[in-house]
């Protein structure tokens, strides 16, 4: 009876709720208190993020395993938290209680029983519009859909949303590069360039509760999401994005020779030979692009089956 019960106790998935949290006195504790009613047997962890109020301490009152990670920003904390906690099944959460407890489960079970990698939890085809109050912050998430969607030929609905779970393949395998708010915009493209398994499902959203403080600025942060996804798309589509580059120096090439050579066929003379030169250069510097576009795509895609390779003895090993 014993031995049945340990083997039983032995397949029960170990699911891990994971909420960084900056300055969240306000919210914390009807989080932690959510999820435990939601999820009673999860290990609920909070990574307090050089809080100058009393985050730690409220989160330790309602339950919650608190932990410190000193190096500021978001990124650093899911770091140190992928890299620390154990669990199958990683459930990722705001700590400012915008986002409802009771979805965990649907998640969840995207994970466990239907084979995803990432479940998405999709604010922008619910309720975010009406309930986020920055007007710049909606239309940039907007913009930051249509960007990936369209440079990765996807169809994901929230690219931004802190409200994820994910499996323990994706969590080992994710290398966690930024530092602060672009993470979850890493997370999406990682996961469309390396083919993990994505399921989105639609979730309510609500704005904080009064006294909460949005840490993001819509300026500052939407800078470094944009740059994340150009060097992302650098880095995993190289052969388009220098072709890119190679195709506008050869038609700003081509539209300067056009007098240049219409000039030299009625006079037979090159009066504009800087021009010329210049036309010259811009052509060399294409021909350029082209090739190292080339090069790092072979490189990449190496890399890309090197990592295919790796991930399938991990996934092999327990």
């Amino acid at each position: 009876m014993s031995h049945s019960a340990q083997t039983s106790s032995q397949h029960t998935p170990r699911i891990a709720v994971l909420i960084p949290c900056y300055n969240e006195e306000v919210a914390i504790a009807k989080v932690v208190s959510d999820f435990r009613k939601q999820l009673p047997d999860a290990d609920i962890y909070v990574y307090d993020n050089n809080s100058s109020d009393n985050t730690a301490a409220v989160a330790a009152e309602a339950g919650a395993i608190v932990r410190h990670e000193f190096r500021q920003g978001k990124g650093n904390v899911i770091r140190s938290m992928f890299r620390q906690i154990e669990a199958d099944c990683y459930i990722m959460v705001d700590g400012d209680d915008t986002y409802p407890a009771d979805a965990a489960s649907m998640l969840i079970d995207m994970v466990l029983e239907q084979g995803a990698d990432m479940a998405i939890g999709d604010r922008l085809s619910s309720t975010y519009f009406q309930e986020n109050k920055r007007p710049f912050h909606n239309v940039g998430n907007r913009l930051v859909r249509f960007l990936i969607n369209w440079l990765f030929k996807s169809n994901v609905r929230d690219i931004m949303t802190g409200y994820r779970a994910f499996s323990r393949h994706f969590v080992r395998n994710f290398p966690v590069l930024s530092r602060q708010f672009e993470l979850e915009t890493e997370m999406t493209i990682y996961a469309l360039s390396r083919n993990f398994a994505i399921r989105e499902a639609p979730i309510e959203y609500r704005d904080r509760p009064a006294g909460g403080v949005s840490k993001l600025n819509t300026f500052r942060d939407g800078y470094k999401v944009i740059m994340t996804i150009f060097r992302l798309f650098r880095d995993n589509k190289p052969l388009i994005f220098f072709s890119a580059i190679a195709s506008v120096l050869f038609l700003v090439a081509t539209a300067l020779f056009i007098p240049v050579l219409m000039e030299y066929l009625d006079t037979g003379l090159v009066p504009r030979t800087p021009t010329l030169i210049g036309c010259g250069t811009m052509v060399m510097c294409s021909i350029v692009c082209f090739a190292c576009g080339i090069i790092l795509e072979c490189i990449e895609r190496k890399h890309a089956q090197t990592q295919e390779i790796l991930m399938n003895i991990n996934s092999r090993i327990k």
